[in-house]
């Protein structure tokens, strides 16, 4: 599949793929995990979640995450540990 995929240029690179992977499979596991905090209905993926996704993806790109210190934190109007945007901010 992803030689075919990427040979005859008709899909996504592995990276973007391995990163949609992803966010399916830690909803799937939120599901699983927290499926009654959840009625039936269309979601979109938890700010938390999505940054994870981010952040697992990194090392790949050769990008290191530091951490927030407080002043900063505050200074942006967010906690040190995230999420560090607002829920309605698409990456």
């Amino acid at each position: 599949g992803r030689l075919l995929n990427l040979g005859n240029a008709t899909g996504h690179p592995s990276f973007v793929m391995s990163a949609s992977f992803t966010n399916q499979v830690l909803a799937q596991i939120e599901l699983w995990t927290k499926g009654e905090e959840y009625n039936n209905d269309v979601y979109i993926l938890p700010k938390h979640l999505d940054e994870k996704v981010a952040r697992l993806h990194l090392d790949r790109i050769g990008v290191k995450l530091t951490t927030l210190a407080k002043d900063q934190a505050d200074y942006i109007g967010v906690t040190p540990e995230g999420p560090f945007k607002p829920g309605h901010y698409r990456y």
